[in-house]
């Protein structure tokens, strides 16, 4: 079967307006009952999404629901031991430039849920739980929201680099290299907390050259106007002569109060090794993003398709 986007999951660009990221960790003391309660998940998870849209549906936009559920590496081999893999789907490990690093962390499943609506969010979210409850721990639970014009938290438009909608699938898919995993997606989710405070009083001027566009017009730069760090270079990735490309989002959260204020990164690509290759760069050459943030957390997903989803709910995939 060719990449058929209609049976993936919501692995395309669509910030929303609201967003919830979620990674858990799962219980390993009975794994007989565990994975039974995953497979009532991968089941039930559809359904609950299905009845949403439903509820969320308006006449003049339809329904702003998106969901994509994810499993990391020790996941995969606790759930489905003995059973076939996707062949790129490894346990991230700490990356480490000269001046920087790039960090893991732990994680089983993994949810990015997003709408216009925060209760759908919300009601997703906590009908999720209710399923999974007995047998996961929440590691970390970050909420998104939508910056002005869809901009990523820095004031810069998110997402240029990102492959135009009609060309998606062929980045974000996984195709016949992998046939029994094909529609599905590696996600790579990282988490940047920023010194705002640092980045706010540089001048417009210099916020550019950093990113290498204008804050305004989105205008690419000339590289002789850029600083030889600056974002759109250092995350560049060429193999062969050709630019590689993922589907990426920079998703704002915030604790104004706290200043606590960062981006969410979330990646989806047809190859986990163009998406490394792009961190790797990022390291490599100092990015200038990394001169005013902190990574908090990293790790790899795999996003089934929704027609795996459905033999593992069938317990039909050994």
């Amino acid at each position: 079967m060719p990449i058929t986007p209609s049976h993936a999951q919501d692995v395309w660009k669509d910030v929303g307006e609201h967003v919830q990221f979620t990674v858990l960790a799962l219980d390993r003391h009975n794994l007989d009952h565990t994975r039974a309660v995953f497979q009532e998940f991968a089941d039930r998870s559809q359904a609950i999404i299905r009845s949403l849209r439903i509820r969320d549906a308006k006449p003049e936009t339809g329904t702003q629901l998106k969901v994509s559920i994810g499993l990391s590496n020790t996941a995969w081999e606790t759930l489905f031991p003995g059973a076939p893999k996707p062949k790129e789907l490894t346990t991230y490990t700490t990356l480490t430039g000269d001046h920087y690093q790039m960090p893991a962390t732990s994680g089983d499943l993994f949810f990015h849920i997003r709408a216009s609506n925060e209760a759908i969010v919300y009601e997703c979210q906590t009908q999720f739980r209710r399923v999974l409850d007995e047998v996961t721990t929440v590691i970390d639970e970050t909420k998104g929201f939508r910056y002005f014009e869809g901009r990523a938290i820095i004031g810069f438009i998110d997402g240029t680099e990102a492959p135009a909608v009609e060309d998606a699938a062929d980045y974000a898919l996984v195709g016949d290299e992998d046939r029994q995993f094909e529609n599905g997606s590696y996600a790579f989710a990282q988490k940047w907390q920023h010194n705002m405070p640092v980045w706010d009083h540089m001048k417009t001027e210099e916020q550019e050259k950093a990113v290498g566009r204008e804050k305004f017009s989105d205008f690419e730069l000339a590289d002789k106007d850029k600083f030889k760090n600056a974002h759109n270079v250092a995350s560049k990735l060429d193999i062969n002569g050709v630019e590689q490309k993922i589907v990426r989002m920079n998703v704002p959260f915030s604790d104004p109060a706290a200043g606590n204020t960062g981006t969410y990164f979330i990646g989806y690509a047809r190859h986990w090794t163009v998406t490394k290759g792009m961190l790797q760069n990022m390291l490599e050459q100092d990015d200038f993003l990394l001169s005013f943030s902190t990574i908090l957390s990293g790790q790899i997903f795999f996003i089934p398709s929704r027609d795996l989803l459905a033999k593992i709910a069938a317990d039909d995939f050994h």
